[in-house]
């Protein structure tokens, strides 16, 4: 845990460096780096719980901690670097992908439990309501879209309302790939106007699984292949949610969603560190 935390703080701070060009209130009793470390560490290791790696570093490293209202407040206002930080790790992470191989799926993460969906304050609307089609039930929330390596880290991800389908996800994402990279997919996401476009103008192939009533199938090495490296991103989501909380606490939508982008990018740094 300590090594952990000692390089994921000095890889933010030396990161920030680069990407972050606003100065610092020098009011603040915390650094960028140094918040931003402390949501990783929550996410790692105490399930999301912030006060609790708030503790956890004042006790070990002095960290001088603001009250938990302006921790929150400051945190908020930090969303757009988390997501900056996420995506400059994703430029990364592409340029070390020497394969080219990615993998595009989603998972879904509810807000509450179906029986307390009327009482919901998060989110309201039949829009939220999903189907997890592997453990055949429904939920309500969001579901996440990433598309990762072919280990397994993640590069880019989206998150809609939970009834929004796969291949509608798929088309409204601003997709960055390498040029002749393979994108693997399941069954949803076949779309071949899509496919055409992707190869003709960025070079990307899609390889969409295929169904059985399907005119044109896959052969049975293609459909053998994308099983192959769709195993990657489905024990990267089950790593991913392992560290969720049984309710993942938060005040508005905007914050709930602000976990979930830690989360994953805990998940990229845990795998490389």
């Amino acid at each position: 845990m300590k090594d952990f935390t000692i390089a994921i703080y000095c890889f933010i701070d030396d990161l920030l460096l680069k990407i972050d060009k606003k100065e610092t209130d020098n009011r603040r009793k915390l650094t960028n780096s140094q918040l931003i470390t402390i949501v990783i560490i929550s996410s790692k290791y105490f399930y999301a719980n912030q006060a609790s790696a708030c503790f956890y570093l004042k006790d070990h490293y002095g960290f001088n901690l603001p009250n938990k209202s302006n921790f929150n407040r400051i945190l908020h206002k930090l969303t757009d670097l988390i997501a900056d930080l996420f995506f400059s790790l994703g430029l990364i992470f592409k340029k070390l992908n020497l394969q080219s191989v990615y993998i595009i799926d989603s998972f879904p993460v509810a807000v509450c439990k179906n029986i307390r969906i009327s009482r919901s304050k998060l989110v309201k609307g039949t829009r939220f309501r999903g189907y997890n089609a592997s453990k055949k039930e429904y939920f309500y929330g969001f579901k996440v879209h990433v598309i990762t390596t072919g280990d397994g880290i993640p590069v880019e991800f989206m998150v809609t309302a939970g009834s929004v389908h796969d291949n509608t996800a798929f088309q409204g994402m601003d997709i960055n790939l390498p040029r002749n990279s393979d994108l693997y997919g399941e069954a949803a996401y076949i779309n071949e106007e899509f496919k055409d476009f992707y190869a003709q103008f960025h070079q990307i192939r899609l390889k969409a699984a295929t169904k059985k009533n399907t005119l044109e199938r896959n052969t049975w090495a293609e459909e053998l292949e994308n099983k192959y490296y769709r195993k990657s991103v489905e024990n990267s989501f089950s790593c991913i949610t392992a560290k969720f909380p049984k309710k993942i606490h938060a005040v508005t939508a905007a914050g709930f969603l602000l976990k979930i982008l830690i989360f994953i990018i805990m998940f990229c740094l845990d795998r490389q560190f």
